[in-house]
């Protein structure tokens, strides 16, 4: 705390560096709508235009996660939205991909009710005070995604490699989430005995 010119005490301003992994965050979900815009209007799901804003946006998951740890400084804030809008972007792009032909429609729905079923499971969770902690298999799945869903916005819809790399992405994703719900239930039930 500081002190104003009349001596009453005020908040200490927390430096400008701070906010940066949460503007990043806050960009990220503006840019969106952009993206969404590039990629529904292709033919066959193919951009560059849209694959590399879909690049940048994935950088900067990374990137504000790194400054956050970097500052030593995180925020609810950012430990809320920043899932939220990792979700929103690989779940609109693994939607519009599948409009265009180049996810099958079973694969799109995998991501999404596994992400639908941690979100009702960590949001009751939150109720009881159990907050989620990132694991080393989510941040991989969610990287291998992110690769695939790029690489397939760069390439033509015959090349099915990209392909091979999502659905190992997918594999992680819905291990992962195994993983939490497990935890979280673990967890949960331990709080309710002590």
């Amino acid at each position: 705390m500081s002190s104003d010119a009349h001596g009453e005490a005020r908040p200490a301003r927390v430096p400008l560096r701070y906010h940066l992994p949460n503007a990043l965050t806050l960009a990220r979900v503006a840019a969106l709508p952009v993206f969404w815009l590039l990629l529904w209007n292709t033919d066959d799901g193919h951009s560059l235009a849209a694959g590399l804003l879909f690049g940048v946006m994935a950088l900067t998951d990374y990137l504000d996660g790194y400054l956050a740890r970097r500052f030593d400084h995180t925020t609810r804030f950012g430990r809320v939205v920043d899932p939220i809008a990792d979700r929103l972007l690989i779940n609109s792009a693994v939607l519009l991909l599948w409009w265009h032909d180049r996810i099958p429609l079973v694969a799109a729905l995998l991501i999404i009710a596994r992400d639908f079923v941690l979100l009702a499971g960590l949001k009751e969770a939150a109720k009881r005070g159990y907050e989620l902690s990132v694991i080393y298999l989510g941040k991989l799945a969610t990287g291998i995604l992110m690769t695939s869903l790029f690489l397939l916005m760069l390439t033509t819809p015959d090349s099915e490699w990209p392909l091979y790399l999502f659905y190992l992405g997918l594999a992680l994703a819905i291990a992962a989430g195994a993983v939490y719900l497990v935890t979280a239930r673990g967890r949960l039930a331990g709080t309710q005995t002590s």
